[in-house]
């Protein structure tokens, strides 16, 4: 341990150390193989250049006195080593922002274990929906070091304008922890991490020889304002980094997302032919429904997205009202979801509902004595006012100019079984009945009016609709 005693401490440290009427020793220490910028002022954190990929060793070291925590003693524990956002603002969209990596890089992680560099580590683990953390179990009575390797550049995380952009520092965060009683590993023991960024390969060495070249034109009074640059960085105390309760749920991309709700095992998602108004023909109603409102919910968002067929997405705006989701630009919804996903969600969320290929309005005719009764709501409202009603007329919406999209929307919209439907005529002169084809659906004018009554088939099985 002498070596590790004989490391620098940095004045940053000593503050972040919690003070309980002394200072408070540290169970462990972790030291990364980089050196620190010299370009660092004496009272701030210290800054480590690393190259993208590059293996970069982290020494896991028991710093504990005789007799500190003897319950870990002869006992392995755990520890998480994450890449995360030095910047608060970056922070609070972190998910985000590394689902937008993530689409941007298929197949990529932002932070990866060279195993076999690494020396004393055991049971290493990474989980497809944390691609920025891994974690391994480790002895502490044994040598113990992790090599790791950052994928992800601080360049790519800045708007892109002009060229030349500032990266954003990144933070390594290590977080260790014990067995509880049920031998899982969640008793927090410790946790520390440093400020980097990452540079493409080589950038980093360039990025420390620019500092270094930077100092040496410094006059001496000037440097005593810098820390000098360490050949190792040590990772200073820090809180423990918040894990969400479903971090490791539903992590695979072929299950259900983690929303929950009461109603989602019963919620009806309509197909793409589905955007005729309901049985109740409120057009204005149906439309509200496809577009997401201002005033929408977390959970009515998240049903709209799972109705529009966003259903990956569910978790990563798990937290997202309709107004949140309304107020990202196109350009944020892309550096989220990808090019094709981002501009499709941007299309959803903004544009108007796609126009139908044709519109048509029917009204069900009561046809007096007919065998078959059918649904009363085309004329319903007009029972209560005798036989001057006026006929109530619905309209109905083809996306697809073919005869089965008539039978289908008319059962949709009049609320009868569609199997029951056989054949759907259109009255011609004298009253005969011609069947509806495609090429008559085709050869429709746009908002023609229909009156339609059913008859039974003439085996008795089903109904038969007829237009006039």
């Amino acid at each position: 341990m002498s070596d590790v005693l004989a490391l620098p401490i940095f004045k940053q440290e000593d503050s972040s150390l919690p003070l309980d009427g002394e200072t408070k020793h540290p169970p462990f220490q972790y030291v990364m193989c980089a050196a620190t910028s010299p370009a660092v002022k004496l009272h701030d954190e210290t800054l480590t250049y690393l190259n993208q990929g590059q293996s970069y060793e982290i020494r896991m070291l028991d710093n504990r006195k005789m007799g500190d925590m003897p319950e870990i003693t002869g006992k392995l524990v755990k520890s998480i080593i994450r890449v995360v956002f030095h910047d608060r603002r970056l922070q609070y969209t972190e998910h985000q922002q590394l689902e937008g990596w993530k689409w941007n890089r298929p197949g990529d992680r932002l932070l990866d274990l060279d195993i076999p560099m690494s020396v004393g580590i055991i049971d290493t683990r990474t989980n497809p929906s944390q691609l920025n953390a891994v974690e391994f179990l480790w002895d502490p009575a044994k040598r113990t070091s992790a090599f790791i390797q950052v994928h992800c550049i601080s360049t790519e995380f800045t708007p892109r304008k002009h060229g030349g952009e500032k990266g954003v520092p990144f933070r390594i965060q290590v977080d260790t922890f014990k067995q509880n009683e049920n031998g899982e590993y969640t008793d927090h023991l410790h946790s520390a991490s440093c400020q980097i960024k990452v540079f493409k390969p080589k950038g980093a060495d360039r990025k420390q020889k620019t500092d270094r070249e930077k100092m040496e034109k410094r006059t001496a009074h000037e440097k005593e304002k810098y820390q000098p640059s360490y050949d190792t960085t040590i990772l200073t105390e820090c809180s423990p980094w918040p894990d969400t309760p479903t971090a490791y749920v539903n992590s695979s991309p072929s299950t259900a997302p983690a929303f929950t709700s009461p109603q989602q095992g019963t919620c009806s998602v309509p197909d793409s032919n589905s955007s005729s108004p309901n049985h109740q023909g409120d057009g204005v109603s149906q439309l509200s429904s496809e577009q997401l409102q201002p005033s929408a919910t977390i959970q009515e968002t998240q049903q709209w997205l799972l109705k529009n067929r966003f259903s990956s997405y569910t978790r990563l705006f798990s937290n997202f009202s309709g107004a949140d989701l309304l107020k990202l630009t196109k350009e944020d919804l892309v550096q989220i979801c990808g090019a094709a996903d981002g501009i499709r969600l941007y299309n959803s969320l903004k544009s108007r509902a796609v126009r139908p290929r044709l519109t048509i309005y029917v009204c069900q005719e009561q046809p007096s004595g007919a065998p078959l009764q059918g649904p009363q709501l085309a004329g319903g409202g007009g029972d209560s006012s005798g036989g001057g009603t006026p006929y109530v007329y619905h309209a109905i919406y083809l996306e697809e100019m073919v005869a089965s999209e008539v039978a289908r929307k008319l059962a949709l919209v009049f609320n009868i079984p569609f199997h029951q439907i056989n054949q759907v005529y259109r009255q011609g002169p004298t009253g005969i009945h011609i069947l509806v084809s495609d090429q008559m659906v085709q050869n429709f004018q746009d908002e023609s009016c229909f009156l339609f009554f059913t008859v039974k088939a003439e085996n008795g099985d089903g109904i038969h609709i007829v237009l006039k």
